[in-house]
């Protein structure tokens, strides 16, 4: 696989789905290059930066030229929506092998964190959901090396602060739960004060799902590519502008832009 080599991102095989260049890689894949990432040498002077696309993110890109920049800049983009599995099987010559959610990935790779020594770092949401997310994982993954945590509310100098400890402390991975575009926005701004990190990962409301402050649609309605709509339903007053002016440029980008 990609992630023997020395430099792994460059080759793994990519689909363009929706418009971007999305990667190759089912959920364990994407986990074992991950942990390779965090264990290789590197004369590299910022993070390895890996982010997701979905059907919003697919239409802010297309609306919004800077935002497409921040995304494609992405040393991978994986596929955290199923209408993108299913899009990319029929249109593009080279199908997606399975949708890489984040809030799947997240156990998977802390499970291979805690067997081979690696360690976390969690950045973002209000405090009680980070402080809820870092419990959580802790008493699922005793043994997992999480360096730090914080919320994602800092500005000045106690982001300045921050940053300089985040560095200090040296994480193999920091989870940026941010949202959309603010966690895209960080890395562009700060990565290269974060040096020694060694992967960043775009998690968007990762710590509101592992703290069980939202609760994620049933696995078949997951794989039926309608996890927005049990979304909405919980969540109409937030969300409703939200999907309607977003699903339909979606659905005209993975028409048009996949092959």
């Amino acid at each position: 696989m990609a992630a023997e080599l020395n430099n792994p991102i460059v080759v793994i095989e990519r689909t363009m789905v929706g418009g971007a260049q999305v990667a190759r890689l089912d959920l364990k894949q994407t986990a074992h290059l991950i942990v390779n990432l965090a264990r290789g040498a590197d004369s590299r002077r910022r993070p390895y930066y890996l982010t997701s696309v979905n059907g919003e993110v697919l239409a802010r890109r297309r609306l919004d030229a800077a935002f497409a920049r921040l995304i494609d800049d992405a040393d991978l983009i994986s596929a955290d929506g199923e209408p993108l599995i299913v899009a990319s099987r029929i249109l593009a010559q080279n199908g997606l092998p399975e949708r890489v959610a984040t809030t799947d990935l997240y156990p998977v790779l802390a499970a291979m964190a805690e067997k081979a020594g690696l360690s976390f770092y969690l950045l973002g949401a209000t405090e009680e959901v980070n402080s809820a997310a870092y419990g959580a994982t802790r008493r699922m993954f005793p043994r997992l090396n999480i360096r730090g945590r914080s919320h994602g509310f800092l500005k000045g100098e106690a982001l300045d602060a921050k940053l300089a400890e985040i560095n200090a402390l040296a994480p193999d991975v920091l989870w940026l739960a941010l949202g959309v575009p603010l966690e895209q926005e960080f890395v562009a701004r700060y990565s290269a004060r974060l040096p020694n990190v060694k992967v960043i990962k775009t998690s968007g409301g990762l710590f509101d799902f592992i703290a069980g402050a939202k609760s994620r649609a049933p696995r078949w309605l997951q794989k039926a590519g309608f996890e927005w709509a049990f979304r909405l339903f919980l969540e109409p007053r937030r969300l409703a502008i939200r999907y309607l002016t977003t699903n339909p440029i979606a659905l005209m980008m993975l028409l048009t832009q996949t092959k």
